[in-house]
């Protein structure tokens, strides 16, 4: 009696569509040096990034925190999902992970809405300036990254993915973990390192 093995598609490396791996390289580019710019200004007035810092809620940051790192994880439940054929369970996985994304927006929503309520503004000092400029353009990414998985959704939904066919689901999978690494890189640099 002979068993007919059925192969599984071959792993691409790296995942998702080319276009996107360069795309990221051009963004962690900027938010390098976005980075290393707050890192030396910060080494020029030590005492005053340290005492603004302060008024920074560790709390909120650490919930976003916690947001994106499982919105990741339901990403790659997803992911795992449709190499299944699981399509309906990956979609669940997708609107779990928007649903980590959109608590992201309204926590950090509130910590803008608060900090606009006490005066704060980008001319208020260097690192006010940084800490919205930042956070703000991340905010905007995690925004973009959003789309992607609604859209990507919407197609898994709609059947565009399957355990053979998957791609644009690994490069908006790919494009959201970016946007988890950039936050799990600015996190610690912004609200905790004195």
């Amino acid at each position: 009696m002979s068993a007919t093995l059925t192969a599984a598609p071959p792993v691409r490396y790296p995942p998702g569509d080319l276009a996107i791996w360069i795309f990221i390289l051009a963004e962690l580019a900027v938010f390098a040096i976005f980075f290393a710019s707050y890192a030396f200004a910060r080494m020029g007035d030590v005492a005053m990034f340290n005492e603004y810092q302060a008024t920074l809620d560790k709390g909120a940051a650490l919930i976003n925190t916690l947001a994106l790192i499982t919105s990741s994880y339901f990403v790659v439940r997803a992911l795992a999902a449709i190499r299944e054929d699981q399509r309906k369970t990956s979609v669940r996985w997708l609107l779990a992970a928007l649903a980590m994304g959109a608590l992201f927006l309204v926590v950090k929503s509130a910590e803008y809405v608060h900090h606009f309520g006490e005066g704060v503004r980008l001319s208020s000092n260097t690192f006010y300036m940084f800490y919205l400029s930042l956070t703000f353009f991340h905010f905007l990414h995690v925004v973009l990254g959003m789309v992607i998985l609604a859209a990507v959704a919407l197609k898994t939904h709609q059947g565009a993915y399957s355990a053979s066919e998957h791609t644009g689901m690994e490069t908006g999978g790919v494009y959201w973990h970016m946007v988890d690494l950039v936050w799990l890189i600015l996190f610690p640099l912004v609200y905790v390192m004195r």
